[in-house]
């Protein structure tokens, strides 16, 4: 009877080794596997530098005005475009500066979350960089200059000659992890 308890121990033993080296390499292989599919599914792809060439053509005939905004939520923040607007043909890579300052005595954790006129604009919009991805770290009295880069598709609707990007900077506790725009 306490060889039979022995050996079921063992037996048991094996199989939460087995299932132990499974998770690992499951939690291991997650990463590109999550890749994978984002690629797969068109999901995430903004940071894919290769975007700028595949399929896509710049529409030199016709020009469109992307008006820049910036706002705070209860953040005591100087937030700011460095220009309120761009004049630039669909399709033509673009990059823009936003200036943010910290006017207090203390480190602040922000992030940015960006809305677009008109609505469907997200759907031909394609950011390469930007500070909405990630948690944003200012220090006290702390300045900073951050760039976003972006690309309107010409596939964008004709009648459309004036778009506006915004973005509005919320606090975020301390510890919390940021919110990825996608």
């Amino acid at each position: 009877m306490a060889n039979s308890k022995v050996q079921d121990n063992i037996t048991m033993m094996k199989k939460l080794l087995i299932f132990t080296v499974v998770m690992f390499a499951f939690g291991y292989a997650l990463v590109p596997l999550y890749e994978k599919f984002c690629e797969v599914t068109g999901i995430n792809n903004l940071l894919q530098p290769d975007i700028l060439v595949e399929d896509n053509w710049v529409d030199t005939e016709r020009w469109v005005t992307v008006e820049l905004d910036a706002n705070t939520t209860g953040l005591p923040w100087q937030f700011k475009p460095l220009q309120s607007s761009v004049r630039i043909n669909p399709g033509e890579p673009v990059s823009v500066m936003y200036e943010i300052t910290n006017n207090t005595d203390r480190e602040i954790n922000g992030q940015a979350i960006p809305s677009y006129s008109p609505r469907f604009l997200d759907k031909h919009l394609k950011k390469f960089e930007c500070f909405c991805f990630t948690k944003q770290v200012l220090k006290p009295k702390e300045v900073r200059q951050m760039p976003v880069q972006f690309v309107i598709e010409p596939n964008l609707p004709t009648d459309i000659h004036t778009v506006t990007i915004s973005y509005t900077f919320f606090e975020l506790p301390d510890g919390a992890k940021a919110i990825r725009d996608n």
